[in-house]
This record gives C-alpha cells, sequence and structure tokens, in this order.
C-alpha cells in the first residue's frame, strides 16, 4: 500500500471518515478469470500473452482495479485445493504487476494463506466472495495486513449455496449479515472495507432483483457499495439467453445499481460500465440542479 495511486484510491473509497464517498466517480473493477471454468470467460485467459493483453485493455478501458481470480466461485463450481489456488493466481499477479506497477490489483480469494501471499506479491486489496465464512483466519489476516477488503454476502459454499437460498426477508438479512461481520472487523481494527451483496450467490433471481431493488438503504452502512453483477443468471436466465449475450442486460442492471447508490461496478466488459457511469453522471448532475 505504498504508491500514490494506492493511497489516493484508500483515501478517496475506503474511508470511513467519507464525506468523498458520496460524491466520489463511481469506481469499474474489470474481471480478469484464469480459471478454467467460470461461467463466462473461463479458460479464454490462460497464456501469459493473453493475460497481458486482456490487463492492459482493462486499464486502458479505464478500469481503476484489476480483480483477478484463480478459483471458479460459479455455482456447483469444482473445488480446487490452496496448494492449486496459489500456483494459478500468484503467478500471474507478479505477471500483471511486473507490467503494470502502478496497476491496482484486486486478489478474488476466500482463504487466508492465499490472500498474505496475494499481498506479498503485489496485490493491494482482498475481494473474498465468502465473507470470512470459509476460512476462520480470514479476519485476523486482513487485521494483520492492513489492506481494504471487500465483505460479500454468501450462504455455504460455491458447490452447495444455491440450495440455501431460502429467506423471510432477504434485504433484512443481508444487513443483519453485514453488521454482525463489520462489528468483528471493526473490533479488530479493520475499517477499509467495502460490501458486497453477493448478487449470485445463495440467492434465486427473485432474490436478486429484491436486494437490486433495495440497494440504496444498504448505504446505512456508510461504507463503499459493490455491486458484481455482469452477466450473471439473473440476467441471462431472466431473458433465457446466454451470459455470452447478456451485456445488454447487464448494462441495464448497472444503471439501476449506480442510480441506487452503487460505487464500484466489477465487470467483464470494462468500455460499456464507463459509458454506464458517464451518462449516469450526467442525469444526476441535472437532479442535482432542482
Amino acid at each position: 500500500m505504498q504508491t500514490d495511486t494506492i493511497n489516493n484510491f484508500k483515501e478517496k473509497i475506503f474511508s470511513t471518515k467519507n464525506t468523498i464517498l458520496h460524491s466520489y466517480n463511481p469506481m469499474v473493477m474489470g474481471i480478469l478469470n484464469i480459471t478454467p471454468d467460470s461461467f463466462y470467460d473461463g479458460g479464454k485467459y490462460t497464456e501469459t500473452k493473453k493475460i497481458l493483453q486482456q490487463a492492459k485493455k482493462i486499464l486502458q478501458q479505464g478500469a481503476e482495479i484489476i480483480d483477478i481470480g484463480a478459483y471458479s466461485t460459479r455455482p456447483g463450481a469444482s473445488d480446487i485445493s490452496e496448494e492449486e489456488e496459489l500456483k494459478r493466481l500468484i503467478p500471474i499477479i507478479k505477471l500483471v504487476k511486473t507490467h503494470f506497477p502502478t496497476a491496482l490489483i484486486s486478489a478474488d480469494t476466500f482463504r487466508a494463506k492465499v490472500a498474505i501471499s496475494a499481498i506479498d506479491n503485489g496485490a493491494n486489496i482482498i475481494n473474498d466472495i465468502s465473507g470470512g465464512t470459509l476460512d476462520k483466519n480470514m479476519f485476523a489476516t486482513i487485521a494483520q495486513l492492513k489492506v481494504p477488503y471487500i465483505l460479500t454476502h454468501i450462504k455455504g459454499t460455491p458447490q452447495n449455496m444455491q440450495s440455501q437460498a431460502h429467506y423471510e426477508n432477504i434485504t433484512g438479512e443481508v444487513k443483519h449479515y453485514f453488521t454482525e461481520k463489520l462489528n468483528t472487523l471493526n473490533a479488530l481494527g479493520v475499517n477499509e472495507i467495502c460490501i458486497d451483496p453477493g448478487f449470485g450467490f445463495s440467492k434465486t433471481i427473485a432474490h436478486n432483483y429484491e436486494l437490486l431493488n433495495n440497494l440504496s438503504s444498504f448505504k446505512t452502512f456508510k461504507l463503499p457499495l459493490l455491486c458484481g453483477i455482469s452477466r450473471k443468471g439473473m440476467v441471462y436466465k431472466l431473458l433465457e439467453t446466454k451470459p455470452t449475450q447478456a451485456l445488454n442486460g447487464t448494462t441495464v442492471l448497472n444503471t439501476i445499481a449506480l442510480m441506487q447508490g452503487a460505487n464500484i461496478l466489477r465487470v467483464h466488459d470494462v468500455k460499456a460500465a464507463k459509458e454506464v457511469i458517464k451518462i449516469v453522471n450526467m442525469y444526476q448532475s441535472f437532479q442535482q440542479k432542482k
């Protein structure tokens, strides 16, 4: 966490003192999956040349963060060992950081040992889809590392999470989950936190849309809000199409998310997301004048 770029990022987004949070331009997190089985781009980025080309594209199109993941968390994905995740992830973090030294890199992992190695080798942020539920050491590790942490809602594991999609009040239960997790993290001295409602994780299509409809209520936490909707089932299953044909629907939902207060969009298509931000910003600038 030593470069000016990173400090600037922390100051403007991961600040709990924030008057700046609500006015700062939303950010884009570009996805770089190096897994063979991700639901949309699995297997596309396994060669050095293609990985670097994609990282360059993500940055050139304006993403502020590159999110690198080596463990597929799509529903029903195969489990891999910690050793295999490290073998996949760490060389790519080092590769991207070597070629793009000022890039902000988020390591998409729920394992504490992987998180430590990722930060030691150039990552700046930990993006934990399990919210600390799949590794009891994760929260203490984040406290030790002193890096920004993305806290996501989930029930179960990627292998069984869709069977856990039972709620009496989805929004209330997710908010309760965040309240408990944030209390634990804050007690450990962790304050640079971004919350992610976990669209697609242990939720039905209806649950996802109910959460999206109530997204603005999560601003009560006064923390950055990340939305990862890109090409997910809540888009393509509803439209009865495929992830490859889900960009238009993704753009619609990213627009709604921004209107509801999202601060970071996690996406496969950076250019489209940046255009959404530009248009929503223009629209909202006139709203503020009323």
